[in-house]
């Protein structure tokens, strides 16, 4: 014998099936997304009558609004695949999860062209004080040098 009459069961799945078009519609309530858990508190029925329950003999059988709830779930991937999504929050996270893996990229190719750019520094570095070393080498070298007069720039000579 059921827990609940016939009529109160129909009247409950009604509720059920309003509020799973609702809930698919985006019409979500405060604090609430677009899962079973909700559609429950919204129809005014337990969550459990969702799922599957075990007899006394360890077998399953379905639970009363199992059916909805399979059928809730079918709907629901059906317009996430569609490209819809009933719950705002649910697509916002989508798209920060895009856009965060966007930035990493981002972030990652910054720091490859700043570690070739610090590379480029110090190989410039390196080489202008090896040219630096070498010109002060050749001024020593010239000035130990007896036969070497230095010429002075004249006005004529610098124009």
């Amino acid at each position: 014998m059921p827990r609940i009459s016939e009529a109160d069961r129909a009247r409950n799945e009604e509720a059920i099936r309003a509020a799973m078009d609702r809930l698919l519609r985006g019409e979500l309530p405060p604090g609430g997304k677009c899962d079973l858990k909700t559609l429950a508190a919204e129809a005014g029925v337990t969550r459990t009558g969702f799922y599957p329950k075990k007899n006394r003999d360890g077998t399953t059988r379905p639970g009363p609004y199992q059916h909805l709830g399979e059928e809730f779930e079918r709907r629901l991937k059906a317009q996430r695949e569609a490209g819809e999504a009933p719950d705002p929050r649910a697509a916002q996270i989508e798209r920060l999860k895009t856009q965060v893996a966007e930035l990493k990229e981002r972030v990652t190719k910054r720091d490859e062209a700043i570690a070739q750019l610090t590379a480029f520094k110090t190989l410039t570095v390196s080489r202008l004080a090896a040219q630096h070393m070498e010109i002060e080498r050749l001024r020593e070298q010239i000035a130990a040098v007896d036969n070497v007069r230095r010429m002075r720039a004249t006005d004529s000579q610098t124009s």
